[in-house]
């Protein structure tokens, strides 16, 4: 039912496609949250610090992965599927080799800077709030995750540009058993790691990073068998494993802007989790914890067709089929906006539920905090979806400079400058927003990111975009 040939992509329905393609990557992405929630549930159960602590955790640690991961994993993505689509095996191969070199390379040296940094950039905090119990205590168990992380780190990108090679070859289902591998591990791993049930030393917040790491390393010895015994008639070969300069040069250009898009939102994010702390302390910074793991589980959708669109756009490009590259850009821009629509009104309805759900130790401000950013976020939800496959449509013609850019706006011109001024002094004393306005801030920059990049994907289109990628891509 899930099988896709490189025929299926480039001639079957489009829409049809980029679902068959979605529906292991969604199950991925489920998989992957679920990791996530698993370890709020079982920290929740520790204290509101540990809550916190996630909290702090979450934008610094996904600041490593996008410095660390994207640029090899997209790139790898977008080469091998554009290559794949003109018949071009050996050079799929090749970008796949370079790909996971890259990987290595980038995650031992992010990973060692970010061990020896974490706590130091941690401190930070504690200097524009000093003097709170909760709030050291915090910082401490926030300091222990990211540096169990950044040690894992050169196992866990190589691991997922392994998953990038395979959804270039429009293998999803590959990608979806290693991440369910991934988490079935850390899911059983977590409660004995952080409880020390069953004999386990109790780790708490060290155990969740570690289960983690041990986890995506099984997930990712799965994708290595299947390398290793051949899949889609040999993704490696002895005679492409060569590091070489133009290889490297072509994936880090398609790749690079995509992890400057996501260092800056998560260096934005970093700011914004600076000013919920200073705004409201450890329950504000509990409340963005719990609205950062809803809405990982809201976007997956969205998040498994931008993959898959990527993937169609790329080797109908390849391929040098245009329409086809346009339609699913907007035929899955509209499934988007619609699916997260629906799981906004849901959200909206039900927020006190949902927060409960995640963290029942929640103090009653943190509580009441997370209701008000559940809802926040749900109104910008249907613009989130469109966004993704907007940002799809660009990266799949290998136009990720443009995602770069819309992102720089979306978080710099609109998202943090709201959040600063509108939690400010000014922004208390005249309209009495407070943290209220880092809340609205995020939802305010997804609406117009959605509708920026909207129209400007229509404009580029109308003048060649696509075009100009396929010549490109069939020139390579």
């Amino acid at each position: 039912m899930f099988d896709l040939s490189p025929d299926d992509i480039t001639e079957g329905p489009v829409l049809r496609a980029m679902l068959v393609l979605a529906a292991p990557l969604l199950v991925q992405n489920l998989v992957q949250v679920v990791q996530q929630v698993v370890d709020l549930f079982w920290l929740g159960r520790l204290s509101d610090a540990a809550v916190s602590a996630i909290g702090l955790a979450f934008p610094l640690t996904s600041l490593l992965f996008a410095l660390a991961l994207f640029a090899p994993f997209v790139g790898t993505q977008i080469v091998v599927s554009q290559r794949v689509g003109a018949d071009d095996t050996t050079g799929a191969r090749r970008a796949l080799f370079t790909g996971l070199f890259l990987s290595v390379v980038l995650g031992v040296c992010f990973g060692v800077l970010t061990f020896l940094g974490a706590r130091p950039l941690l401190d930070l905090f504690a200097l524009v709030r000093p003097g709170a119990d909760t709030d050291t205590a915090a910082l401490e168990l926030a300091a222990t995750y990211v540096g169990v992380t950044a040690l894992g780190l050169p196992l866990l990108i190589l691991s997922d540009t392994t998953e990038a090679g395979f959804l270039g070859w429009g293998d999803s289902k590959t990608a979806m058993r290693m991440n369910v591998v991934a988490v079935v591990v850390n899911v059983v791993l977590d409660p004995l790691l952080i409880l020390g049930i069953g004999g386990f030393p109790r780790l708490e917040m060290a155990g969740a990073a570690l289960a983690t790491v041990v986890g995506y390393t099984v997930g990712g010895a799965y994708g290595y068998v299947r390398l290793a015994r051949g899949a889609h008639g040999g993704m490696l070969s002895r005679a492409t494993a060569t590091v070489d300069l133009d290889e490297i040069r072509e994936v880090l250009t398609v790749g690079a802007p995509i992890a400057g898009q996501n260092v800056v939102k998560q260096i934005a994010d970093v700011v914004l989790v600076t000013v919920a702390f200073v705004a409201g302390g450890a329950p504000a910074l509990a409340a963005w914890a719990v609205g950062v793991r809803v809405a990982a589980l809201a976007v997956i959708p969205a998040g498994g067709l931008q993959q898959a669109a990527q993937s169609v756009i790329g080797q109908n490009l390849g391929a040098g089929f245009v329409g086809r590259a346009h339609r699913a850009t907007w035929q899955g821009a509209a499934v988007a906006a619609l699916g997260l629509g629906a799981l906004g009104v849901v959200q909206w309805v039900v927020p006190g539920l949902i927060v409960e759900t995640f963290a029942p130790t929640l103090s009653a401000q943190g509580q009441s905090l997370g209701v008000e950013y559940l809802r926040i976020l749900a109104v910008g939800y249907p613009a989130m979806g469109a966004m993704y496959l907007f940002r799809a449509g660009f990266n799949g013609a290998g136009r990720t400079t443009t995602s770069f850019v819309a992102s720089m706006g979306q978080y710099w011109g609109v998202r943090i400058p709201v959040a600063v001024v509108g939690a400010s002094v000014f922004g208390i004393v005249a309209f009495d927003f407070g943290i209220s306005a880092v809340f609205w801030a995020v939802t305010l920059s997804n609406v117009v990111a959605a509708v920026g990049l909207g129209a400007y994907y229509y404009y580029s289109t109308e003048r060649g975009m696509l075009d100009r990628a396929a010549e490109d891509a069939t020139a390579a």
